[in-house]
């Protein structure tokens, strides 16, 4: 099997983004966005995955979180689309269901090359450490739309704010990972179109 690393860079007037990822890793992460709890949730992501992830961000958080989140999303998505590759061999579809304390999310993954997201979360608190809830669907718009992937993430109970957004980037993480695992059984990609 060939490796399944991507590097990409991304640099504006708002961040300055440096990423590298392994599909095929054991859930090693160096991560830092400047805002700390998002850096957990990129942690967890990586580790309960078993990608390995080097992300380094700088951007403008003086003015706010939204640069810093929604680019470091579009930057990830990218990454995962180049490392995918082909997607010769691969599941294509990943889902799970995760719990989390009082949080149970439902998240679901088709590497099909068309972007879609369908995020049905609410959660009870404007923020979590230094970072915006709301900025939470923009980070998975942001994956959806660099990858090309549709994703579905639906919050089935929950009212820790904290507890919600870890089980659905975990949650993400579990769909990715079974998406982007092969199957002995597929011979090219899985599509009766023989493409993706």
């Amino acid at each position: 099997m060939e490796k399944r690393v991507a590097s990409v860079s991304r640099k504006t007037k708002e961040t300055d983004i440096a990423m590298t990822i392994d599909l095929d890793g054991a859930g090693k992460s160096s991560i830092s966005t400047g805002i700390g709890f998002f850096d957990h949730m990129l942690e967890g992501f990586s580790k309960h995955g078993f990608f390995d992830l080097d992300l380094t961000v700088k951007g403008d958080l003086y003015v706010d979180g939204h640069h810093t989140v929604e680019d470091t999303g579009i930057v990830l998505g990218k990454a995962i689309a180049q490392a995918v590759g082909a997607k010769n061999g691969i599941r294509r579809y990943g889902y799970f269901i995760l719990p989390m304390d009082d949080a149970l999310c439902l998240c679901a993954v088709d590497l099909c090359g068309r972007p879609y997201l369908n995020f049905e979360c609410e959660f009870p608190t404007e923020r979590v450490g230094e970072l915006d809830t709301e900025l939470v669907r923009e980070f998975f718009y942001a994956v959806s739309y660099g990858a090309g992937m549709n994703l579905h993430v639906k919050m089935l109970s929950g009212v820790n704010s904290h507890h919600m957004i870890e089980a659905a980037f975990k949650a993400f993480a579990k769909a990715l990972d079974m998406a982007t695992s092969y199957d002995d059984r597929i011979t090219g990609v899985l599509s009766t179109k023989g493409a993706l």
